[in-house]
């Protein structure tokens, strides 16, 4: 009695696993074509998710940013015309180094004015890449005028 119920339960198995394994392949198709669909929008989500990382600055931001920078090149500015006025006053001529140096500077900060200038704010641009380059080149420049009058030889 023992054999028969257990081959009948063995039958009865294999049945059973044979019946729900056999699914219409319509149905996996669809399965499928959703998995896909899901997959399309996970990589929309995620290309949305990396495009507010890039996000651009706010517009306050933006604004206090560039009224900060017009500020410093303008002080960057002043303190060119103070270097040319100091030796004009002290007498000496120029000599072809000094000119060349200050005209170097005064490049630099016409690169960096009109860089910020022609920074459009949007999406494809990545604005915290911007701002340290922006404030590595300000330091730079900030460095250079410093040192300007200190002689190394």
């Amino acid at each position: 009695m023992k054999k028969s119920f257990l081959k009948f339960a063995s039958v009865a198995l294999l049945a059973t696993t044979f019946i729900t394994s056999c699914q219409d392949s319509t149905k996996k198709e669809a399965e499928a074509r959703e998995n896909v669909d899901e997959a399309k929008t996970d990589l929309d989500e995620a290309k949305t998710e990396l495009a507010n990382a890039r996000k651009t600055a706010t517009e306050q931001e933006w604004q206090s940013f560039k009224e900060s920078t017009n500020a410093t090149v303008e002080q960057n500015e002043k303190r060119i015309i103070d270097l040319k006025m100091q030796m004009k006053r002290t007498g000496k001529s120029m000599d072809e180094q000094y000119a060349k140096k200050i005209n170097d500077l005064e490049q630099k900060n016409r690169e960096i004015k009109e860089k910020v200038n022609t920074y459009k704010n949007e999406a494809s641009d990545d604005w915290e890449t911007f701002k340290k380059e922006y404030n590595r080149d300000m330091d730079d420049l900030g460095r250079s005028l410093k040192n300007f009058t200190v002689d190394n030889k």
